[in-house]
Formats: C-alpha cells, sequence, structure tokens
C-alpha cells in the first residue's frame, strides 16, 4: 500500500462531498457561484498566496489581488499558466471562460478581459475555492 496521497483527479463526488463543507463542495465541484460581497477573500488585504481549497496547489500571490468592486476576490495574474485551465462555460445563456485548477479540476471561478495592466485579465474567484497561506 502506498504512502502517497490519492491524485485528486481520481477522487469520487463522495470523496470531495466528505472532505468539504457543503459550500466549498457546492462551488468546486458543482460549478456553483458564492453570493458576491459574501466570500471571506473578497476584501482580503493579507500578504501571503493563495491555494486551492481542494488540492492545495498555489493559484494567486496576494500582489496580483485588486479591488474590482465586483464582490469576489479578483487578480490579473495567475502564479503560473500551468496552475490553472480554461473551459468555454456556456451556462445561464453567456458564455463565458471557466477558471479550474489544473491539477485537481476543482471549479474556482471565470476570467473576463477587463482587468488592469499588465494582463488586462480579472480572475473572478470564489473564496470558498481557496485557502490562504499568510507570508512568512
Amino acid at each position: 500500500m502506498s504512502d502517497l496521497p490519492q491524485d485528486p483527479k481520481t477522487k469520487s463526488l463522495e470523496q470531495w462531498r466528505e472532505e468539504l463543507t457543503p459550500e466549498q463542495f457546492y462551488i468546486t465541484r458543482q460549478a456553483g457561484t458564492e453570493r458576491a460581497f459574501t466570500g471571506q477573500y473578497w476584501d482580503h488585504r493579507e500578504l501571503g498566496l493563495y491555494r486551492c481549497i481542494c488540492c492545495q496547489s498555489p493559484l494567486f500571490h496576494s500582489d496580483t489581488k485588486f479591488d474590482a468592486g465586483c464582490g469576489w476576490p479578483s487578480y490579473f495574474q495567475a502564479v503560473s499558466p500551468d496552475s490553472i485551465s480554461e473551459h468555454i462555460d456556456r451556462s445561464h445563456g453567456m458564455v463565458r471562460t471557466e477558471i479550474r485548477c489544473a491539477h485537481c479540476e476543482a471549479h474556482l471561478g471565470h476570467v473576463f478581459p477587463d482587468g488592469p495592466a499588465p494582463t488586462g485579465l480579472r480572475y473572478c474567484i470564489n473564496s470558498a475555492s481557496l485557502v490562504f497561506e499568510p507570508q512568512a
């Protein structure tokens, strides 16, 4: 028997349901969305690293976070292009670009082309999909 943790891409929905809160499960595994201005990180200003709540993969540095006025944590750049994956989302009568954790496929939010320099991008992310690691 291996002591390595289970590959998050092979976990069942029932395993995720046992590990996550109901809100975290709804958002990350069912592509849900938290209400604007309610998530714990929408107005968070501490320095550090935002990681995926499901697999702890690094996603966003606090120095790329900005106030987009939308009510969700917003970032202009991911930790690396390999940390997230993009998918077409045609739900709710719109066409958007969904963002998922590249490691475990957790739904994080969406990316829009209306962010600040230098990227011009706004990664609009659900707080419930993140865990924060303060800068040491």
